[in-house]
């Protein structure tokens, strides 16, 4: 029985001047869980990319090259490329219109006004794809959304951030082994607030 493969897509734009900002916690995500499984990102067509191997699962970790605007591109060609179907892709990326570190997992839906996952949606002619949207808050003046994105995050979120990544990847973990439903159960769930702040 061959592997199960699955296409996990961390939205983000490349360059260190964006390595830390709100509009990466795709890219960063997908670090942690390299860095965790003891393996690195190779430049590839349209981005960089690793692979995961988990108890019969292949996991593609895929962060594209192609800025967020253009994300669809890099989307499209691996999965032609790895010749999967696209419920077996799953995007990661943020969402100003969820307070930071609030997660939503949806199995399909709109944009929601993200030009990434617009991208996508338009490149793959469909918006049913999995995807997971992390929350980053929106603490921000009205027209100032842009700058606050590719803000970086504040120290206390930072320290923060590799609790959700954790979250984040064992809800993908979830959706590979046991399937969407039981995923977004775990993850659809408000974070608990620490009391002794």
């Amino acid at each position: 029985m061959s592997e199960k493969t699955y296409l996990v897509v961390g939205l983000g734009n490349i360059g260190a001047e964006y390595a830390t900002t709100r509009h990466n916690i795709g890219f960063i995500i997908l670090d942690a869980w390299a860095q965790a499984s003891n393996i690195s990102f190779t430049p590839d067509r349209y981005g960089d990319i690793a692979l995961v191997k988990d108890k019969g699962r292949k996991f593609y970790l895929l962060k594209p090259s192609t800025y967020m605007n253009l994300s669809g591109n890099a989307v499209r060609y691996w999965i032609q490329k790895l010749d999967i179907d696209i419920q077996s892709t799953i995007i990661i990326c943020d969402d100003v219109n969820l307070p930071f570190e609030t997660l939503r997992m949806r199995k399909a839906g709109s944009d929601g006004g993200h030009n990434g996952l617009k991208n996508i949606c338009n490149l793959l002619g469909t918006s049913s794809y999995p995807r997971i949207r992390v929350g980053v808050g929106h603490d921000y003046e009205q027209g100032r959304q842009i700058e606050y994105v590719l803000g970086n995050f504040s120290d206390e979120e930072c320290k923060i951030i590799p609790e959700i990544a954790k979250k984040i990847i064992e809800g993908v973990r979830t959706w590979a082994f046991v399937g969407a439903e039981k995923a977004m159960t775990s993850l659809n769930v408000k974070p608990k607030k620490d009391t002794n702040q």
